[in-house]
């Protein structure tokens, strides 16, 4: 009797359907905050049409691009989303108002997430809390880049969310160098700058408040993001900070 009931279950857990749980999941809702960059140097459209593209063909992201960073100013229309995603640097925009930055703040403190991509880290310099935001920053004049060049990347925190089965890999794109500011952070991807003669943080990771910081420094333009490892790593990272896992 026991055995035909064992039976009976086992064959019922096979013939079962699929269950539906990751189908449905709902997926993370990202908004990027784009319009404006260095001029001709970035193409700060076509770098934010490739991260949304990236992140949506994952099937994980739902995401909207918005060339106003006056969104900040609602935290009805921010708290709809769970990552804020800046891919912009304001050398022409103005800087936040002090309810955008009060917004941003406590999107990011109450357990949401933020990601900091490329030269995003140079905006807001009268704001000093944007450098807590970031972990690390781009300031004018110190910070610098050699040649853009093909070179590798090394990742140096494989046990992470972010970079889980990602391996070394060479990337086309400006390697980022003597970014500044001693908060702790976790390091994940780093690479050897010629140009500063010291090993550089490429992709890292801090708890902020409640919430979660994604930075990586790739994006030059779009053909830096369109390598299988930089795609990887994006939605990796989109997904822990809005998660944590």
């Amino acid at each position: 009797m026991r055995l035909a009931l064992l039976t009976f279950v086992l064959l019922a857990c096979l013939l079962a359907p699929p269950t539906p749980q990751a189908a449905d999941a709902p997926k993370t809702r990202v908004l990027i905050i784009t319009g404006d960059d260095v001029s001709p140097a970035h193409n700060w459209q076509q770098v934010s049409a490739a991260t949304r593209d990236i992140l949506a063909a994952s099937g994980k992201c739902e995401v909207k691009i918005c060339e106003d960073a006056g969104i900040l100013d609602s935290s009805d229309s921010l708290n709809r989303y769970d990552v804020v995603y800046l891919a912009m640097y304001n050398a022409k925009t103005p800087t936040l108002s002090d309810p955008a930055k009060k917004n941003l703040v406590e999107f990011v403190k109450g357990g949401k997430g933020f990601v900091v991509s490329h030269l995003s880290s140079a905006s807001f310099k009268e704001w000093p809390e944007f450098k807590n935001l970031c972990g690390r920053v781009w300031v004018m004049g110190t910070s610098g880049h050699g040649p853009r060049a093909p070179f590798k990347a090394n990742v140096k925190d494989a046990s992470h969310a972010v970079t889980k089965g990602v391996a070394d890999f060479e990337v086309d794109d400006e390697l980022y160098a003597k970014l500044q500011g001693d908060a702790p952070i976790r390091v994940l991807v780093t690479a050897d700058s010629d140009w500063s003669k010291q090993t550089e943080p490429l992709v890292f990771v801090f708890d902020y408040g409640k919430g979660r910081v994604f930075h990586h420094t790739f994006g030059h333009d779009a053909k830096a993001l369109k390598n299988p490892a930089v795609e990887k790593i994006l939605v990796q990272g989109v997904e822990w900070a809005a998660k944590g896992q």
